[in-house]
């Protein structure tokens, strides 16, 4: 019986993990679930899945969540904040960490788990983003595994020989990220200068948070998942190609030096790829429907437009420069992609404010938390300040 925590348990990678979890009392019991501020929503996962702690992340909800458990008769333990969620991911109450807060939030949590040695299930791809050879590390001190969620990288995994070996041993030539193209797929940039957030959110084939919405209709979203392919097996930014897909039945592709093209396909439903790394080496039924390849016909595939998307192409740049570039690229993204769905930016500005702050701040060597935590939070400074010129 595994113990797992959640950690963004009322988002769409929890509800998909708890889905799972419903499905195989047998082999998994969620035993810490984890949400931002909804106290509500969380309380009713408790009440289902019977946790031996919930955590809330705002410390000012703590005593909230506290008497809601108390009066719903659970015997759950309550706690707030992110030193709660660095104490659950190191402790006795998990074997198994599913890191999905999204942000940098989730950094914490995440090193937590790996140095602890638990089995990480990585949904957070700005950990890996934002510190990619230190979680990398932790992970090699802890003695533990990381199972990636991203359908994407969880496709890769599935196409690699035995998981994450060196790329050169097993005869890679390049990894393949496939790409839906997003909500706006084919548009040209002079056609989403009154793009909205609703807008930007209307996935064409994902149902997702607002944020990694965003992130999608910008390309962004595969940008970072580059960049975290890099981290995670170990290849160069030439050695990383993204096609467009609308379908999205083909979720990522590895292409071999003897002409091979191992491909991962499946519907779009991310409770193959959860269920995949909670169970591996094993397989298990998520309920996901098989494909019916005859109905669906054709695939098609296209390059990226990196002139009207600019995302990718500043997330292959930071890739490229190294350092802690990657690190500035998704703070600035993340202040953008807020101030966007906030009304304060245009769809077409997030790109210009993300190359103006990786401008602004070239790229230094970082060797740990603290100095990596400080260029987050001077990249989110920066961020803050093209803003206001931009507004």
């Amino acid at each position: 019986m595994k113990q797992i925590a959640i950690f963004g348990a009322t988002g769409s990678i929890g509800s998909s993990t708890l889905d799972i979890i419903s499905r195989h009392p047998d082999r998994f019991r969620a035993s810490v679930l984890s949400a931002n501020r909804q106290v509500d929503a969380l309380v009713a996962l408790c009440q289902r899945f019977q946790p031996d702690l919930a955590i809330i992340a705002d410390p000012s909800l703590e005593a909230e969540l506290a008497s809601k458990l108390k009066a719903a008769g659970l015997r759950c333990e309550a706690a707030a904040g992110s030193e709660a969620l660095d104490q659950a991911a190191a402790g006795p109450l998990c074997d198994t960490v599913v890191a999905a807060i999204v942000g940098a939030a989730g950094l914490g949590s995440t090193l937590a788990a790996a140095r602890a040695g638990k089995r990480l299930l990585l949904a957070n791809k700005e950990s890996i983003v934002i510190s990619g050879e230190l979680l990398l590390q932790a992970l090699a001190e802890g003695g533990g595994e990381l199972l990636p969620v991203d359908s994407e990288h969880n496709a890769i995994f599935q196409c690699l020989p035995g998981g994450r070996p060196p790329l050169a041993r097993s005869g890679v030539r390049r990894l393949i990220l496939t790409a839906s193209g997003g909500p706006f797929r084919g548009r040209k940039r002079e056609e989403l200068t009154t793009i909205t957030p609703d807008q930007a959110c209307k996935h064409p084939k994902w149902s997702m948070g607002r944020k990694i919405s965003v992130d999608s209709a910008t390309l962004m979203n595969k940008g970072l998942e580059v960049i975290e392919a890099h981290h995670l097996f170990g290849a160069s930014a030439d050695q990383i190609d993204v096609v467009v897909h609308p379908e999205s039945l083909i979720h990522s592709m590895v292409d071999y030096v003897d002409g091979s093209v191992l491909a991962q396909l499946g519907n779009p439903d991310m409770r193959t790829a959860i269920g995949y790394a909670l169970a591996w080496p094993e397989r298990i039924d998520t309920a996901v429907p098989s494909l019916d390849l005859p109905a669906i016909g054709k695939l098609h595939f296209e390059q990226p437009d990196l002139e009207t998307f600019r995302c990718l192409a500043l997330a292959f740049q930071a890739l490229r420069a190294g350092g802690d570039a990657t690190t500035i690229l998704n703070a600035a993204n993340e202040v953008a992609v807020e101030a966007f769905l906030n009304g304060q930016l245009a769809f077409n500005a997030i790109p210009e404010l993300v190359e103006r702050v990786l401008a602004e701040l070239p790229q230094q060597s970082v060797v740990d938390i603290p100095s990596l935590m400080d260029r987050d939070r001077t990249a989110r400074e920066a961020a803050h300040r093209v803003l206001r010129s931009i507004c």
